[in-house]
């Protein structure tokens, strides 16, 4: 792993939101998937770990978005816990994820990654969480590789012409969205495989 990605571990993560805002609106869920190659030397999805985040104070929340993700802030049996609980919980699976694949940091992989990356920092800065394990800038965006490898950067459409299958009632939850994004992330690396292995043998 450390090899193939310059020492970057890719970790992809999906966050679900009160609005589009990363400053002012709300985290409400955040998912993160690993990856690693098989014995084949193929990148399959590995484990997931997600958790639902109890709005900051004062955090708005858009009704359009809470309608397009399904989510009751309120909701009396929502198991949601605080933001720099959550995030640090995250962290310490990432960080166990990146020894052990010997790399020196995690790099976030995402679709249109910036949104999730933009979150991220904004959480971590209000958590004053001091050990981010991701790289603060740098990401994978499948949006864009997606574009390339398969002519398409909607998510349900990429997921299709890549050959998965599309669920769109699972859609909209951090869990299903960051899971499916890995599978193509996973897809893609594995098709450029070659090209990898042909350029490192020069």
């Amino acid at each position: 792993m450390a090899n193939r990605f310059r020492g970057f571990l890719p970790v992809v993560i999906d966050v679900e939101t009160g609005g589009f805002n990363s400053k002012t609106d709300a985290l409400l869920e955040i998912a993160a998937v690993f990856v690693d190659f098989n014995d084949g030397g193929l990148l399959t999805r590995g484990e997931t770990v997600r958790y639902h985040v109890r709005p900051f104070e004062g955090a708005n929340m858009e009704p359009a978005s809470l309608a397009v993700n399904g989510i009751d802030p309120d909701h009396p049996l929502r198991p949601a816990i605080d933001e720099r609980d959550a995030l640090q919980r995250v962290f310490r699976a990432v960080r166990s994820e990146v020894r052990r694949n010997l790399c020196q940091r995690a790099v976030l992989v995402g679709h249109n990654a910036a949104f999730d990356l933009g979150f991220l920092n904004e959480a971590i800065e209000r958590s004053a969480i001091k050990r981010n394990p991701f790289h603060p800038f740098s990401c994978f965006d499948t949006a864009t590789l997606c574009g390339v490898a398969f002519g398409q950067t909607v998510l349900a459409r990429a997921v299709t012409a890549a050959g998965f299958t599309w669920d769109e009632g699972s859609a909209h939850s951090a869990a299903y969205d960051a899971e499916i994004t890995a599978d193509v992330f996973c897809e893609i690396v594995n098709r450029f495989q070659p090209v990898y292995q042909t350029t490192v043998r020069d």
